[in-house]
């Protein structure tokens, strides 16, 4: 990886620290995924992406009831964690 300084003005700055914050990564790791979609042509649109991620999560309250599994150490660990 590379380090590059580029310049931005305020407003710049603090939409990116926004977006970050809500995204939950850094502000550097938001530019290189903007510099991506952009450098590939994508025309997926970013911020509806992530609020159809946001909007999914905890969509499988009752997964243990859906999936069918053993019962395995990893199992058993992500059970205490979901009661914690």
């Amino acid at each position: 990886m590379q380090r590059t300084n580029i310049y931005l003005d305020e407003l710049q700055c603090a939409e990116l620290d926004r977006r970050a914050a809500e995204t939950g990564v850094s502000r550097s790791e938001l530019i290189r995924r903007l510099v991506d979609a952009g450098l590939t042509g994508s025309t997926a649109d970013l911020d509806r992406v992530l609020v159809a991620i946001e909007a999914s999560f905890g969509a499988l309250t009752d997964e243990d009831s859906i999936l069918s599994r053993d019962v395995d150490g990893r199992t058993l660990h992500r059970a205490e964690m979901w009661r914690r």
